[in-house]
């Protein structure tokens, strides 16, 4: 489990998306990045960006009068913290009922059923993780 549960809205996960993916950007630049998708308004980005520096998540540099956004939290530590809050709340802790749910109402490739499968019996000679 990630050391800080770090819980992100909808909009707060797209804005770190962005961030992840750009590096250092302006609010302007990930409001229209995300407006290519689904239209935002500015402020509401301003808002987000704001929560995100208060939660930890951003922190931002002043370059001239234009404030730049960047990532203090990296993607996978997002993923499972939200993975880990998914996993309990949902499925009470089991990872069967997590897997098995995917499986049966999500498209897996057959790719990606053979690399689960691999992920499975190279788990099982090292006797689990955690």
């Amino acid at each position: 489990m990630a050391k800080k549960e770090m819980k992100l809205g909808k909009v707060q996960l797209e804005i770190m998306k962005v961030l992840w993916e750009h590096g250092d950007v302006t609010a302007r630049q990930i409001t229209d990045e995300l407006s290519k998708k689904e239209e935002i308004a500015h402020s509401t980005v301003q808002t987000l960006l704001r929560k995100l520096e208060a939660k930890g998540a951003v922190e931002h540099m002043s370059e001239g009068r234009t404030f730049l956004f960047r990532a203090l939290i990296h993607r996978s530590a997002v993923a499972e913290s939200t993975t880990h809050d998914l996993l309990t709340r949902v499925f009470h802790g089991s990872v069967y009922s997590l897997v098995a749910h995917l499986i049966k109402h999500e498209e897996v490739s057959p790719q990606e059923l053979k690399a689960l499968r691999e992920l499975i019996d190279s788990s099982s000679d090292e006797g689990g993780r955690k």
